[in-house]
């Protein structure tokens, strides 16, 4: 029998509870009804009704009961990433509920990946704060591109600001590239300019402190890219972070550490913690900086932010 959207949207709208959401959250979290039943004061054979009824209303079954405990079928692995983002919409509702009741407009929750150029960041909010006629309250969640873009689909982010590569999973997602980054090789003032009196020797600069990104990153991958394109095995870092700023403050306070970073970060640090960049010019293929969204309607506050953080990025290439 053909599959009936229309009836299984009437169905669902009439029927489904948000207690049936919790209640797959739960099942994928635990794996067993009787654990779920357990964490939830209620009784197995009212978990398993529960179960039933939302199978019904979906048209098949939700999970597989196998040794290891119960494991999403194909049907529920679709159902309960919309029960996960279905949930965190409810979680933004509260604390918008929470942030008017507060005099603040709403929240909006941006998600950002290292070595993005915090100056153009915080004009980008400010540009936004300033159209909202009360207040915003913008929370910035720092982390990986894969884990970024795993809640931008979930709903408990609402806006990326990752790199656009091959590998990123677009699923749900659209993105618009904001600007391409440049290498540039920092160190302390007296170490970029003796390195800056001759061509890179990659051989030589591979006997030096770096300080790098974790392995499996794009920057990290771009460095180890530059040293075996010469020829060399790249060197083993000192120091792995992605804080700018530690990293300017490591490189400022000796003559042995370098780093490579993008340009704007480069120029970031060059004004706060009196680090220079060595006068070379390098190539690499880093991904763009781009901004993600979820495919449906943006709330206002979205797209007041999505356009400033676009016209920040403009304003910087065109200084550039």
């Amino acid at each position: 029998m053909p599959f009936d959207t229309g009836e299984a949207v009437r169905r669902l709208t009439t029927r489904l509870k948000m207690r049936h959401l919790v209640l797959l959250l739960q099942i994928q979290q635990h794996g067993s009804l009787t654990r779920v039943a357990e964490h939830m004061a209620t009784s197995q054979p009212a978990v398993t009704s529960s179960l039933a009824e939302l199978e019904s209303m979906l048209g098949g079954p939700l999970f597989d009961r196998t040794p290891r405990g119960m494991t999403p079928t194909p049907l529920g692995a679709v159902v309960l990433a919309h029960a996960q983002a279905m949930v965190h919409d409810l979680d933004h509702l509260t604390r918008d509920i929470e942030a008017v009741m507060a005099g603040h407009a709403a929240r909006l929750q941006v998600g950002v990946i290292p070595y993005i150029s915090g100056k153009t960041l915080a004009a980008a909010i400010q540009q936004t704060l300033a159209q909202i006629p009360q207040r915003l309250t913008v929370t910035l969640h720092e982390g990986t591109s894969e884990a970024l873009m795993a809640q931008l689909r979930d709903h408990t982010l609402d806006v990326v600001i990752g790199r656009a590569a091959a590998n990123v999973d677009l699923t749900q997602v659209q993105f618009e590239v904001l600007h391409h980054q440049m290498p540039r090789v920092v160190a302390s003032r007296r170490l970029a300019a003796r390195l800056g009196r001759s061509a890179p020797v990659w051989s030589q600069l591979a006997e030096l402190d770096w300080v790098m990104g974790a392995p499996n990153t794009p920057m990290r991958d771009q460095l180890s890219d530059l040293f075996l394109h010469a020829g060399v095995v790249p060197p083993v870092p000192v120091v792995e972070s992605f804080s700018s700023r530690l990293t300017g403050e490591l490189l400022a306070s000796s003559e042995r550490a370098v780093s490579l970073l993008p340009a704007d970060i480069a120029e970031e640090l060059v004004r706060v913690a009196g680090v220079a960049v060595v006068p070379w010019s390098l190539t690499w293929t880093l991904p763009p900086v781009a901004m993600f969204t979820r495919r449906e309607n943006p709330r206002e506050t979205h797209r007041r932010f999505t356009q400033a953080l676009r016209t920040q990025y403009q304003t910087m290439t065109s200084g550039t």
